[in-house]
């Protein structure tokens, strides 16, 4: 490769990392995949001689664990306090129409959607008002979870890119 292209494609390859450390947070940006992507491009630049396939294998482990972890913490916060089947729709519905109303929304509206539909299922406030909580907290703890792994991807790839 070329100068210019090997440039490019750290170029490419850091502006992944970047948004998927973003994405972590947002949820309208596949975060932990962007991340992987990135890191394999840079691995890519150099034809695999520094990350070769055990260290990319760890890698998308470590991607499928953050995709099930996000899904698994929401989830789990909201089954937790006794959450409904509405209230888990609301909250999901919640998540997609909260990405059009940016960060605010991202945060907000999963709870606002949990709590109408724990409150159209059960007609209690306070319980509704509980699994809204329980189930941001869920999001909460899947961004902090996200964040965590794909830090632990990035220490990953540069423990084992300088350690050749």
């Amino acid at each position: 490769m070329a100068g210019n292209e090997i440039y490019l494609l750290w170029i490419l390859a850091g502006t992944l990392v970047l948004l998927g450390l973003a994405g972590t947070i947002l949820p309208m940006l596949p975060g932990v995949p962007f991340v992987f992507g990135g890191l394999l491009v840079a691995a890519w630049i150099d034809n695999f001689q520094r990350i070769g396939w055990p260290t990319l294998t760890i890698l998308a482990l470590l991607t499928a664990l953050a995709l099930v972890v996000d899904f698994v913490a929401t989830m789990f916060g909201a089954k937790r306090a006794g959450a409904s089947k509405l209230a888990l729709l609301g909250a999901a519905i919640g998540s997609i129409v909260g990405l059009f109303f940016g960060l605010i929304g991202i945060f907000i509206f999963p709870f606002v959607g949990a709590v109408i539909g724990e409150f159209i299922e059960r007609r209690k406030l306070g319980q509704a008002g509980k699994v809204g909580l329980a189930t941001w907290l869920g999001l909460l703890f899947g961004a902090l979870a996200k964040l965590a792994l794909a830090l632990t991807m990035i220490g990953i790839f540069v423990i084992s890119y300088l350690w050749k």
